[in-house]
């Protein structure tokens, strides 16, 4: 017999195939083995929405740093956080991470118990459950995203070639100039039945194969277009002012209590300032 039953108890029963179990007096007919653990419900960390079998953030990340105290600072979202103990933090209505490499991003993502996506889950929760090109719909709407009449700072900064050079691509000033980078869920619009915001324009974001994508507030069509948009040439430490990123992770199995959030965003709360 499967399981072993005494003073009305069932005890150590172990299914395999559909069997008969004894509960509070009545019979059951037991699922298959695996069956019970894939039939409960997953969850998320609030920050995070489910799409299809992975927790996807809602916002673009922005990042705190850890303080030897104990307490965390918000990181500047103007400077590259390379060489700094920051860990990645999802929230509407901040100003998202740029200037990030992947290395910066993974790294990032792991100090909140979290990953890169992977092209497949970014392109799912990009797409929706329509599978659209853009998040929200197949046919471009200007000003939807953060994607259209938006200023292009590096040519009012920098002119001709200085425009492409090192230096000029990661200054500070570029997402501080007005109308460039916009705060995350700012545009209301770019976003699906799947939860999540800003996967076309405002920022590129890297995925855990080394690509860029969903463009930024200048261009999302130049390289295919909308979800589709994808830059493959840089190296995982490269990053400049448009870099950015969010993050995934597995779903909870579980009671809805099972599936704890991640890290809380700050203990003490202050503000880096910006160099």
């Amino acid at each position: 017999m499967a399981g072993a039953v005494r003073r009305g108890r069932v005890r150590d029963v172990v299914l395999a195939a559909p069997a008969l179990a004894v509960v509070a007096g009545l019979v059951h007919a037991a699922p298959p083995v695996g069956t019970l653990a894939q039939a409960l419900p997953r969850h998320c960390p609030v920050e995070m929405t489910l799409v299809g079998d992975t927790c996807v953030d809602r916002w673009e990340a922005s990042l705190v740093e850890a303080r030897p105290d104990g307490s965390e600072v918000a990181w500047s979202p103007y400077h590259t956080p390379f060489g700094h103990k920051v860990r990645a933090v999802s929230r509407p209505g901040v100003v998202p991470q740029g200037y990030a490499s992947m290395m910066d991003a993974r790294r990032a993502c792991e100090a909140s118990h979290k990953r890169l996506c992977k092209p497949g889950e970014w392109r799912a929760a990009c797409k929706g459950p329509q599978h659209t090109k853009y998040p929200y719909g197949d046919a471009h709407v200007p000003g939807a995203c953060i994607d259209s009449g938006r200023t292009n700072a590096l040519a009012k900064l920098y002119g001709g070639k200085a425009m492409f050079e090192n230096k000029s691509m990661i200054d500070p000033r570029l997402n501080q100039t007005p109308n460039t980078v916009a705060k995350t869920g700012e545009a209301t619009a770019c976003t699906n039945a799947s939860g999540a915001f800003d996967m076309v324009g405002n920022l590129h974001e890297w995925t855990d194969d080394g690509t860029l994508r969903g463009g930024f507030y200048l261009d999302v069509t130049s390289l295919k277009e909308g979800c589709e948009y994808v830059i493959g040439a840089h190296a995982p430490i490269y990053f400049d002012y448009a870099t950015g990123f969010r993050c995934c992770a597995d779903p909870t199995s579980g009671p809805p209590d099972a599936a704890k959030p991640a890290p809380p965003a700050t203990k003490k709360i202050a503000r880096r300032p910006r160099g």
